[in-house]
């Protein structure tokens, strides 16, 4: 994996402690954010079955915020490179609060799709600032360890979030949405935390200073990557619901259900500095996305909910190293001027997977029914963890070849 020969410029006093705990809490309100509906997705189609095409528009409520998000996510990182991650966290939280508890109270199912929209601009403005403030912090194996954490933060906010959602779903579909009110306390906490945070990177040395584009071609491999694996994850919060329900699955257990994966993937994440020691990037890359696969083989030849419980939690484990592995990568490989826009790509990529995964693998679902898609999911994704680590190590043989 190549490494940037200049270290990251960071804040001479290095951020504060409350500046540290409110980026994490923020970061917990991201990947997870358009799966918070879930549990209330088939109460929603209920409600509004009167409305054309509603079963596909219903399920859109969840993937439509993905699609927002990965549209303007790349606003958000020029921004955070022209202006700071400050502003653009503060901004990102309160709009968050404000067009996720709008859910609430529309009654028309198109202007509560309008809503998550405006969700998803907030949710790339936050993880973009997130991202951008870690990876200017720090630099090698504690921006490793920040990573992580940023991704098992994500993922507990998961944890807490989805079994709550799911409890609040079986009083009424409606209820889930007041959850997002927890950005506007995040967005007062930070308007304190970072006043004070000056930006932290200056432009680099010329000696050392890289274009934006120096380094495209792997640039655009993790993004490929990331755009993959999310549209095999994101079948866990859109493709489960249903079939758990149609087995007579109550909407609080399917939260608790989906949000199995989401508790692995923190344990995933916190493993992913020790693993990033031992690995290479190939290997590192191929072992995350064969957990994956394993865990949607289980999902999908389960007979009963524990085995589906166990899939989940073995897939979880998989995505949450792979997150913070892409993200490091990307870390090094950016100058850090460029730094938000390059890291607010993945945002895109990830977010992108999530709207295009129930789009892309109907026909699969359609051809197999959902188990069977999971199954045919899980070997796919076996596959291509083998070709990389066959690719990584044909390429180690080759280095080390041409260093002889």
């Amino acid at each position: 994996m190549s490494v940037s020969t200049s270290r990251s410029p960071v804040l001479s006093a290095g951020p504060s402690r409350h500046a540290r705990a409110t980026v994490l809490a923020a970061a917990a309100l991201t990947i997870m954010a358009a799966a918070i509906i879930s549990p209330s997705l088939p109460g929603m189609r209920t409600e509004f079955a009167a409305t054309p095409g509603a079963d596909l528009l219903v399920r859109l409520a969840v993937t439509v915020t993905s699609l927002a998000i990965a549209v303007t996510a790349p606003i958000s990182g020029r921004i955070a490179d022209r202006f700071g991650y400050a502003p653009l966290l503060v901004g990102g939280l309160l709009l968050y609060a404000v067009s996720g508890t709008a859910g609430y109270f529309l009654d028309e199912l198109p202007v509560l799709l309008v809503s998550r929209v405006v969700l998803g601009i907030a949710v790339g403005a936050v993880m973009t600032a997130v991202s951008t403030a870690l990876t200017h912090w720090y630099d090698g194996a504690r921006r490793a360890r920040w990573l992580g954490w940023q991704q098992a933060s994500a993922s507990l906010g998961g944890v807490v979030f989805l079994p709550l959602a799911g409890l609040l779903a079986a009083i009424d579909w409606r209820a889930p949405f007041w959850i997002y009110a927890v950005a506007a306390v995040l967005a007062l906490a930070a308007t304190t935390a970072l006043r004070d945070q000056r930006r932290d990177h200056q432009p680099a040395p010329s000696s050392v200073r890289r274009p934006m584009h120096s380094r495209t071609r792997p640039v655009l491999g993790i993004y490929a990557f990331a755009l993959a694996a999310t549209l095999a994850f994101y079948m866990a919060p859109t493709q489960l619901p249903f079939l758990l329900a149609g087995d007579g699955v109550s909407p609080a257990a399917i939260g608790t259900v989906i949000a199995g994966s989401t508790l692995t993937s923190a344990a995933g994440a916190l493993a992913f500095p020790a693993l990033r020691s031992r690995l290479s990037s190939a290997s590192l890359t191929g072992f995350s996305i064969a957990m994956l696969g394993v865990g949607w083989i289980v999902v999908g030849t389960a007979a009963f909910l524990p085995q589906v419980m166990a899939g989940l939690l073995i897939g979880g484990f998989g995505v949450g190293v792979v997150v913070p592995h892409l993200s490091s990568r990307l870390g090094d490989l950016a100058a850090p001027e460029h730094r938000g826009r390059i890291l607010a790509g993945l945002v895109t990529a990830i977010f992108l997977g999530q709207f295009l995964s129930p789009l892309l693998l109907a026909p699969l679902v359609s051809a197999l029914g959902t188990a069977g898609a999971f199954a045919a999911t899980g070997i796919t994704l076996l596959a291509g963890s083998a070709v990389t680590l066959v690719h990584g190590r044909k390429k180690n043989t080759t280095q080390k070849g041409s260093e002889r």
